[in-house]
């Protein structure tokens, strides 16, 4: 199956702003476009708003003058739907409302020929609910482009489950012919970035609702440890806490109210109080000119030892062993035992596991980066428990390395690693239901959302079972099933091969727990 050609027709219905960028997308690849609207005057001014944007391209000369002016004379409003007669696509931007939707499509069916592709752009509602009753279920599917369509590169591409594999082959082959990077999908709640990207938000509010750390604090280790681009308190604030809540409430309800999905009841709190973010002046941060950003916690300056001792792999973080050295700390290496840094007070470093730092002697918890070289900040966490002589020395060892250091309450999982792992989780498990390979997964959460990679590429990263045991010791602390590791990551971690066992018999026999003591 080829792409639409060319010469063929595309039309939008709705004139809106995702209504405008996906004509704008097709009118650059060659198409003609029609854009329809219930009310004409708003699908005239689209015409205009497209015809503007293009015109302002080739005076920057971002788009050659030549074919700027053939584009703009290639779009035109449609003054009713029997206009869309000839198009060999339709796709549809209007409001998300599954019934609005379906007597739109049942009306397109009677205008446009059998063999014309209808598209949703739909982010949130079924495509199987909404092509059901129409005569050919066949050629409609989802094509679920990201705002702003002309600037985001991706597109999910959604099989309902009447849609006809050749239909979303074809819809597949049109938007990478039109510039686009593609990922294919199943109808399921969310799709890809929409399901997947919930823990990103999630554990953040967890935290924060745990008492754990204040958002400016869990915001700044996300992006300075953990590699994301925003925060997810700044980018609800920036996306609309009551845009965000409804995606979150929608995929846990589609779900059937998994634990998984659990919204929170924090930002609910937010949503009531009509502090909707930087459009309503006031979200998880106040914005204004008279109000400046909150500063994330950051610890004050500490001595760091002059040795340390490193037992055992330490796995995610053996990076830090350079950096020690090369900041000259030096390093006394065990192969056996831990993993731990063992600080000279007797004390114990620990790489977050799921595990909280009071059930050990003396132990701080230190989390996941996504590179600990090029980190900035570093989270630990520690007890009332904690000896003040570990805590300081734990935080001089990281502010030796040139990283600034925030202490963050005793929360098992700390804050990018069960973020991590619980994207890592939702991965394995969206894969092993058929939803979209690891690879259009990964692709869809780095050009989506702007992940430093994707979740399969971390979980290979990070080891096969890593994600499992640190979920699994979350569960455990935090029962409830939010945190029960999936069928599908125990598959991929300790049922991968003999290995895994191999090793987990070598730690029972040495008595060792998991989290820097033994027993």
């Amino acid at each position: 199956m080829t792409a639409i050609e060319r010469s063929r027709t595309v039309a939008v219905v709705g004139a809106g702003t995702m209504g405008q960028g996906i004509a704008q997308v097709a009118l650059l690849a060659g198409h003609r476009v029609l854009i329809y609207d219930i009310a004409a005057a708003l699908a005239a001014d689209a015409v205009g708003f497209v015809q503007d944007r293009v015109e302002r391209m080739a005076a920057k000369g971002r788009l050659d003058r030549a074919e700027a002016e053939d584009a703009i004379g290639r779009i035109d409003a449609a003054g009713g739907l029997a206009d869309l007669a000839g198009a060999a696509l339709v796709v549809e931007a209007v409001v998300e409302d599954v019934a609005a939707k379906r007597a739109l499509f049942a009306a397109l069916e009677e205008v446009v020929s059998p063999d014309t592709l209808l598209a949703t752009n739909t982010s949130s509602l079924s495509v199987t609910e909404l092509a059901a009753g129409l005569a050919h279920p066949g050629r409609f599917l989802g094509l679920h482009f990201f705002n702003p369509a002309p600037l985001l590169p991706l597109v999910e591409v959604v099989s309902g489950s009447a849609t006809d594999p050749a239909a979303a082959d074809r819809a597949y082959r049109t938007v990478l012919g039109w510039g686009k990077t593609p990922v294919r999908c199943a109808d399921t709640p969310g799709f890809i970035v929409n399901r997947i990207a919930r823990p990103f938000y999630a554990e953040a509010f967890a935290v924060y609702e745990e008492q754990g750390a204040d958002p400016a604090t869990i915001d700044a280790v996300l992006r300075e440890s953990g590699g994301f681009k925003m925060g997810p308190f700044a980018l609800t604030d920036l996306i609309g806490q009551d845009v965000n809540e409804a995606v979150t409430r929608s995929v846990w309800e589609s779900f059937f109210r998994s634990p998984k999905f659990t919204p929170s009841l924090a930002q609910r709190r937010l949503v009531q109080s009509g502090r909707l973010g930087r459009k309503s002046g006031h979200g998880w941060y106040p914005y204004g000119p008279d109000h400046t950003a909150p500063a994330p916690h950051t610890a004050g300056p500490e001595e760091a030892p002059a040795k340390v001792g490193v037992v055992g792999d330490l796995g995610p973080a053996a990076a830090l062993v350079d950096l020690l050295e090369e900041a000259g700390i030096a390093v006394t290496a065990t192969e056996h035992g831990g993993p731990y840094i063992q600080l000279p007070g007797e004390g114990q470093l620990v790489l977050a596991d799921g595990k909280t730092s009071i059930e050990f002697a003396d132990v701080v918890y230190f989390d996941l980066a996504f590179d600990y070289r090029d980190a900035t900040r570093i989270a630990l966490s520690a007890s009332e428990d904690t000896s003040e002589r570990t805590l300081s020395e734990a935080i001089g060892l990281f502010q030796k390395l040139g990283k600034q250091v925030s202490v963050i309450g005793d929360v098992p999982g700390m804050i990018v690693a069960r973020t991590v792992a619980m994207l890592i989780d939702l991965t394995a498990d969206a894969v092993a239901r058929g939803v979209a390979g690891a690879e259009d997964i990964d692709t869809a959460m780095r050009l989506g959302v702007n992940y430093p990679v994707g979740p399969a590429e971390w979980h290979d990263r990070l080891g096969r079972d890593w994600a499992y045991d640190l979920l699994h010791h979350l569960d455990e602390r935090c029962p409830g099933g939010r945190y029960a590791p999936s069928l599908a990551l125990y598959k991929l971690g300790y049922a991968a091969g003999d290995e895994a066992a191999d090793e987990d018999a070598d730690d029972a026999a040495a008595g060792y727990d998991g989290a820097g003591e033994t027993r």
